[in-house]
């Protein structure tokens, strides 16, 4: 797989595809602009060498047709400030249109092409479609990894064509960030697994297993596996259709090097809000009608001393719902303390939407080794499976 080095863009068109399906507010400010300047090194790379650039990628999910509130034409703006390059946006990603303008593009110019998605063509895999954004572009640069796990158009049917074709900065960057994780990793290696649900994180859990040195769990999802073991939850979250798939995380464990760590205490309420009273609960005996929103100070400490002792940490997924303040410590404590074993020598990688959310909040973005825009290729390959559209870029 050859990677943006191996090219010279001279006077090439780059048709690079990139994510911007990036989360909005209701006046169409960008949220999150990770995805947006974590590219910037390629385009840069891009214009240096005198190329040209066609930006090609996705937004929302639009029924296969014109919705103006999925359109680029709501946050170009927001994208060339990120960007700090002038962009030319066009109205259309095929057609007379597109391709006049982009055949008088001069070197270092960008264009942006509108939503792929307002074309059904984009996810069924149109090879018609694929000829016609084919014929803009000279090479081709996949700088999505977040969507190479989908088999659409634009990421896997689009790169067979061209005979030039890389990964850009970025998509290395995540590649090899994993890899430290999953097959380069020093010892000791700690995965810190959160979030809402099980269901999304277990096919995760069970390929770390022998991976990994210690699994620290937390979040919504850590009370589906103390109920499992006889727990009193309380009202806290419950996926019990989990239940045979955590029985075989236990019968993995049973035969391995790795202990997954559990919280001790959480912070509890009977009110999903700032607004309700709270209480400490050990993590087996939440009383009815409360639930456990945050993890408590002794798990703090408990999974501090675990990560300060590692050398290579993953994490993936917020400790608590820190979207309120009330239950935001046990995520932005664990986060501090991360970027503290990063300062000492530690690799750490973060991932996913909400944990990246919770490292902005207290502006750490910058004191971790890496900060994955993967989503849902992330944690593809976390489970142990081959992002498809690598073989498209091979091929």
């Amino acid at each position: 797989m050859k990677t943006l080095d191996y090219y010279n863009f001279f006077n090439l068109t780059t048709l690079l595809r990139v994510d911007f399906n990036v989360p909005v507010d209701k006046n169409f400010k960008i949220t999150d602009n990770t995805r947006i300047i974590s590219i910037i090194p390629t385009i840069n790379k891009i214009l240096n060498d005198g190329g040209k650039i066609v930006l090609i990628s996705h937004f929302g999910r639009p029924k296969y047709k014109l919705e103006k509130k999925y359109s680029f034409k709501n946050i170009i703006s927001e994208i060339i400030f990120f960007l700090k390059k002038k962009i030319i946006f066009i109205e259309d990603c095929i057609g007379y249109k597109v391709e006049n303008i982009v055949n008088n593009l001069k070197n270092g110019e960008i264009v942006l092409l509108e939503n792929l998605r307002f074309y059904k063509e984009e996810q069924n895999g149109d090879i018609n479609f694929c000829k016609k954004l084919f014929k803009i572009g000279d090479i081709y640069v996949n700088e999505a990894f977040s969507a190479s796990h989908r088999k659409h158009s634009s990421t896997f049917y689009l790169p067979k064509l061209f005979k030039k074709k890389c990964i850009g900065y970025l998509f290395e960057k995540e590649i090899n960030g994993i890899n430290n994780i999953l097959k380069n990793g020093k010892k000791p290696l700690i995965s810190i697994i959160g979030g809402a649900k099980v269901s999304t994180k277990i096919s995760v859990i069970e390929n770390i297993i022998n991976i990994m040195d210690y699994i620290l769990i937390g979040g919504g999802m850590a009370y589906t596996f103390i109920k499992y073991n006889g727990g009193n939850i309380g009202s806290s979250l419950l996926e019990k259709n989990q239940f045979l798939n955590i029985k075989k995380i236990f019968k993995k464990l049973k035969n391995s090097k790795t202990k997954i760590i559990f919280p001790k205490d959480v912070v509890a309420s009977k009110e999903f809000s700032d607004n309700g009273k709270k209480k400490i609960y050990d993590i087996n005996n939440i009383k009815k009608n409360w639930q456990g929103l945050d993890i408590g100070p002794k798990t703090i400490d408990i999974f501090s001393k675990y990560i300060l002792l590692s050398k290579t940490i993953l994490w993936n997924g917020p400790l608590g719902v820190f979207e309120l303040s009330s239950f935001s410590k046990g995520t932005f404590s664990i986060a501090k303390v991360i970027a503290k074993a990063t300062k000492n020598g530690a690799f750490s990688l973060i991932g996913g939407g909400d944990s990246i959310s919770a490292i902005k909040k207290i502006k750490y973005e910058k004191k971790f080794s890496f900060i994955s825009t993967g989503g849902g290729a992330m944690l593809e390959m976390l489970e142990g499976k081959n992002l498809i559209c690598i073989n498209s870029i091979i091929n």
